[in-house]
């Protein structure tokens, strides 16, 4: 549609390339906040306030006010392990054929600087027959604890609804999977492993115990999101190093994939009776789970923890969010498809705990998050911006 003027595209790319020159690894998204705070308070954004996370929100009022639709996307970014794997600089911003280079392009400076910018362009533009808030976040440690960061923006916004800035590819996405992050452990009886028969061996419980739960666990399924999925992701023997000692405990993490519904009691239970099921066999088996608890430090000195739970959610292709959402990005020549993510996003805070109609929409793909040489294309920026600008108008209409 050609909606953005070319003045509008060079400030969007520029502010862009801004944004990925600063780095924001979780914890540390402090100067990233800064930046974002400035665009908005030079621009048309009546209030700007930090949470006790860090968590940056902008607001615009509409007419006489009314409903809050709240655009949100994460400031932090996972690390660069390795910068010489890298063929352009990852917080460098270089353009080539096309594509803005850089950690975080996607996933997801790219579509959080878009946001901001199409709710500033709509109140540039005056906002005509608008009646309502558009809030705009940056949250912070989306990637240690999707969702945790977002509970204070609901707490102290109460949005109606919600558009999730993660990379969609430009269709709509209205649900996705959660994560449940569960440890479990076996125990065992600690002996000289020249005499194995006096101890028990948690390794070799642990190992009937992935066994076992190969074969018995019965995925949920969802005719929208599919399968859940129970993995596991690692395994560590104590004491560890163990040489000539039987281990006497065997810790092991899985990583389950949750679908609409499923809750932590439900998670647990479901591996609970495999256990029961071995300790009948085995009367030397003991096991037990909980769900993984994190602990990390804001970039404000708070402390933010929580345990590893995300639920999964998904709106009906029918609900009126969806379709007012479909009908703003029509107004501005776009006819996305609807999907779901594959990955965990902060909807789990907004759709899956508090409830509130959610979807996500941004440009570039799921795929290039965390990769290498990770990009946006400049005009998937461009086609962003102005669907976020659609929507505003269509929601707040």
């Amino acid at each position: 549609m050609g909606l953005l003027s070319e003045s509008r595209k060079k400030f969007l790319v520029e502010f862009c390339q801004q944004a990925i020159r600063t780095k924001s690894l979780s914890g540390q998204e402090g100067d990233m906040a800064s930046l974002l705070g400035d665009a908005m308070r030079k621009t048309k954004f009546a209030q700007v306030e930090t949470d006790r996370y860090g968590n940056v929100v902008g607001r615009i009022v509409f007419g006489g006010g009314g409903k809050r639709l709240l655009m949100e996307g994460h400031m932090d970014h996972v690390d660069v392990s390795d910068p010489s794997k890298w063929t352009h600089d990852p917080y460098g911003g270089e353009i080539v054929d096309g594509k803005l280079y850089g950690r975080a392009t996607s996933d997801m400076k790219g579509n959080l600087c878009a946001m901001l910018l199409a709710a500033a362009f709509v109140a540039e533009d005056g906002g005509s027959g608008l009646d309502g808030e558009v809030l705009v976040a940056g949250g912070v440690h989306e990637e240690c604890f999707e969702g945790v960061a977002s509970e204070e923006i609901v707490k102290n916004w109460a949005p109606d609804m919600v558009v999730i800035g993660e990379a969609s590819n430009l269709a709509v996405k209205r649900g996705q999977k959660g994560r449940a992050e569960i440890v479990v452990e076996t125990l065992g009886k600690s002996a000289h492993s020249s005499k194995p028969s006096a101890g028990i061996n948690a390794v070799k419980k642990m190992s009937r115990l992935i066994t076992a739960l190969e074969k018995e666990f019965v995925p949920p399924t969802h005719p929208v999101l599919g399968e859940g999925i129970l993995e596991v992701t690692d395994v560590v023997s104590s004491p560890y190093p163990g040489a000539s000692v039987i281990p006497e405990l065997c810790r092991a993490t899985f990583d389950r994939r949750l679908l609409v519904g499923e809750s932590e009691e439900d998670v647990l239970t479901a591996l609970r009776r495999v256990f029961a099921r071995l300790a009948a066999e085995d009367l030397d088996f003991q096991a037990r789970a909980a769900l993984a608890e994190g602990l990390e430090k804001c970039y404000t000195g708070a402390d933010i923890a929580a345990k590893r739970f995300a639920p999964g959610w998904i709106l009906e292709d029918t609900h009126p969010f969806v379709q007012k959402a479909l009908a703003g990005l029509s107004s501005v020549g776009q006819r996305p498809e609807l999907s779901h993510y594959i990955f965990c996003t902060n909807g789990s805070c907004y759709a899956g705990k508090a409830a509130i109609p959610t979807i996500g929409y941004g440009g570039s793909l799921e795929t290039l998050a965390h990769v290498v040489d990770e990009y946006i294309e400049i005009e998937h920026l461009y086609r962003a911006c102005e669907g976020y600008y659609g929507i505003i108008g269509a929601v707040l209409k």
